[in-house]
């Protein structure tokens, strides 16, 4: 479903009846959790309880590489040295994390040292406000896969979400997609759902799927708030099975994860990652530093 292929009307119309279909069901709060009712972890228990299982979430840690595979490893901050870098990698190869996630610069230098293993490179794009081109996203995205990302999570044109330009935003999430279907790369679109009401996150998530994305995800870490399970679950609602949904920020623990999962989510960006595979094991908890995600 490409913009060529079908007008800005009907874009419309199908986003129009996205919102319809995700606002079908009654909204009941949850008192606890401000969230809908069908989304509360608490009401989630039993489903929760079974993606556990699923996950091979267990003392033994027999099968733990199920956890950390849910997990991007990540190192946004800006003050990130070069030793906070390698110990990401050193982690992420020891725990077999699915990726590490790093900005930009960290692309190679991450490639280099993860080359023997199994773990990606994941990193961002028109990060972390959203507010570049489409150009210049192409060109960042062009770059970080010529460095060697396998991974790529773009931030989307909020204003543009806000101000009703759908065609800017469809553009805007065409230019890194595109790109990376030509590389074979995974992309990621960050909607930043802090910033917008349940209408513009249906149409963030349809338009991400029109522009044939590969995952949504929750937010940067860096905006006003991170992944809800209420979000995650809209969003699954929204791309189906056909997509990646990625929960970020604020998962620092294994209940948070098991949450996101139990609501939708295929992928998890934590900075507490080592925490949550230690508390799949049930050893003894390694506490780190806050990574700014």
């Amino acid at each position: 479903m490409r913009l060529e292929s079908i007008d800005l009307a009907k874009l419309i119309t199908i986003i129009a009846e996205e919102v319809r279909a995700a606002s079908a069901k009654p909204m009941v709060r949850c008192a606890c959790h401000s969230v809908n009712e069908d989304c509360c972890p608490s009401n989630l228990q039993g489903v929760i309880d079974a993606g556990a299982a699923r996950l091979g979430m267990h003392a033994t840690g027999g099968a733990t590489h199920g956890v950390a595979g849910y997990i991007d490893h990540t190192l946004l901050k800006p003050d990130a040295t070069l030793q906070e870098i390698e110990k990401l990698c050193r982690e992420a190869a020891e725990f077999k994390f699915a990726t590490v996630c790093v900005n930009p610069a960290w692309v190679a230098t991450c490639a280099r040292l993860l080359r023997s293993t199994p773990v990606g490179v994941c990193t961002v794009v028109g990060f972390p406000l959203g507010a570049t081109t489409p150009d210049v996203k192409n060109y960042e995205t062009r770059r970080v896969i010529f460095d060697g990302a396998r991974e790529v999570d773009m931030v989307i044109n909020i204003g543009a979400l806000k101000s009703g330009d759908l065609r800017l935003v469809e553009k805007d999430i065409e230019a890194v997609a595109s790109v990376c279907r030509e590389a074979g790369v995974t992309s990621k679109v960050i909607i930043e759902a802090a910033y917008l009401t349940d209408d513009e996150k249906v149409t963030a998530c349809t338009l991400s799927k029109a522009a044939g994305a590969d995952f949504v995800k929750t937010s940067t870490g860096f905006g006003p708030g991170g992944a809800t399970v209420a979000d995650v679950a809209l969003m699954r609602r929204v791309v189906g099975d056909d997509m990646g949904v990625k929960a970020a920020g604020g998962v620092r623990d294994l209940e948070g994860l098991k949450a996101m999962v139990a609501a939708g989510a295929s992928r998890v960006g934590a900075s507490a990652g080592v925490k949550i595979v230690q508390q799949s094991r049930g050893g003894t908890v390694t506490e780190g530093k806050a990574s700014g995600y």
